[in-house]
Parts: C-alpha cells; structure tokens; sequence
C-alpha cells in the first residue's frame, strides 16, 4: 500500500480523526522520499514522526478490541 492508497482509505472511512492513521501516512509518505533525501533529512523526518507519535500516549486504552 502506497501513500495514495492509504490517504483514499483514511478518507472513504472517514478516519481523518484518527491520529495513528495520519501518523502512518506520515511516514509511508516519508519512506516513499527517501531516495530524494538526505540521510539527516530523512533521520530528521523519522524523528519527527517520532515525537509526535509518543505525543499520542496510551490512545488505545478501553478500545482494544476497536482499532487492534
């Protein structure tokens, strides 16, 4: 699945409020330009994701069953 798949599922089953969703297409997006960057440029990408992942915390507590 390519950037482009997973932004038309985020979008056909209205999950634009799912931070985890938008997180993975951060980085299938990132991952899709790494040929083009530079090894700190993409480090730099990964450890944006990165942050802003952990920002999410423990989202999944109570509806396990839900998203996993």
């Amino acid at each position: 699945m390519d950037s482009q798949d997973l932004a038309q599922y985020i979008e056909s089953t209205d999950s634009i409020s799912k931070p985890w969703l938008l997180v993975q297409l951060r980085l299938k997006k990132l991952q899709e330009q790494r040929a083009t960057l530079s090894p700190e440029a993409y480090a730099q990408g990964l450890a944006d994701i990165h942050a802003d992942m952990m920002k999410l915390g423990e989202w999944w507590r109570g509806i396990e069953d839900e998203v996993f």
